[in-house]
């Protein structure tokens, strides 16, 4: 069985990386793709090529719909399409805000669709063991988490400097960073931020977010976001009785490529694997009704309230 996916937006991602691993992975066939622009949609090698976004949702013959447009348009068109009768894999951010993650929760529920934040890091199986390592006491009690995801790039005319378009480092980058904290500790409740210093930019989206703080289960977390710092990319997770940190390969988009982490000193290494094939696989499976692991709408709810917290934190330095 296949599932017919259909693409919203066939912009360098869906270039690049969800079309290929829509074509690659064993349950999936990209069947139509729909864009500002018909050659760059056909240039993703669909079966058919829609000339409208309405088209494409509407289409009978479209099982599941990606969507990969600026920020601020994934809440518009996840709504139409699950109101259409589509199950929906989203780029993250899901929403700009809680708010909005709990009006698309309410159309998923109300429309009994599936709706999934594409968060494809958290199918990779480096960060699975992580999670294993910790839950099997591997490091003891886990303690602390000290991160960084930041490039340094002209970002002119890009929708990441409009903050009417969901812009800036935290919503972008900073998100892989709350995910990995869920998936490690299960719990983003009662944040209490210690120290945030943030740099914006004339269009006042936040360049560089940084920050201390601690969650109710007394896991403290250090994290850095940024566009205008060099590139780095990096995990430190700490337990009562070891550590555990990601070296070879990105710490948080590893993408065909070899990777290791390090556990208490010993290294262990992971062949190279696409990880939005992974991704894809799990989604198609779900929709057929396999019992494959995706990213919940709690989860990425409990990372969207966190996200606001941050970002409406007024005692730190600006």
């Amino acid at each position: 069985m296949s599932t017919n996916w259909g693409f919203i937006g066939a912009g360098n991602i869906a270039k690049v990386a969800l079309g290929p691993a829509v074509h690659k992975a064993k349950n999936a066939k990209l069947y139509a793709v729909a864009s500002r622009d018909p050659i760059r949609s056909a240039a993703l090698s669909p079966v058919k090529v829609h000339h409208s976004y309405q088209d494409l949702i509407d289409d009978p013959d479209v099982d599941a719909v990606y969507i990969s447009l600026a920020n601020d348009q994934h809440i518009v068109w996840s709504i139409k399409a699950m109101q259409a009768g589509k199950d929906v894999l989203c780029e993250k951010p899901l929403a700009l805000n809680a708010m909005q993650v709990e009006e698309l929760q309410d159309v998923a529920q109300t429309h009994n669709r599936l709706l999934v934040e594409a968060v494809w890091a958290r199918f990779h199986p480096r960060l699975i063991r992580a999670v294993q390592l910790i839950d099997s006491g591997a490091i003891g009690e886990l303690t602390a988490v000290d991160s960084s995801f930041a490039f340094e790039s002209n970002l002119a005319g890009n929708y990441r400097l409009d903050p009417a378009m969901g812009g800036g480092s935290l919503l972008d980058v900073g998100l892989y960073q709350l995910h990995l904290w869920l998936a490690l500790s299960q719990n983003l409740a009662e944040l209490q931020i210690h120290k945030l210093t943030r740099s914006i930019s004339a269009t006042g989206v936040d360049l560089t977010t940084q920050f201390s703080a601690q969650f109710a289960n007394g896991v403290k977390v250090d994290a850095l976001s940024s566009f205008e710092l060099p590139a780095q990319q990096h995990v430190v997770i700490t337990g009562t009785a070891g550590s555990i940190e990601f070296v070879d390969g990105q710490a948080f988009t590893t993408w065909k490529e070899s990777s290791s982490l390090s556990v208490n000193g010993a290294i262990e290494r992971f062949e190279e694997v696409d990880a939005y094939q992974l991704m894809v696989e799990a989604f198609s499976s779900k929709l057929q009704g396999g019992s494959d692991w995706v990213v919940p709408l709690s989860e990425s709810l409990a990372c969207a309230r966190a996200l606001d917290q941050i970002s409406q934190f007024v005692g730190g330095t600006v």
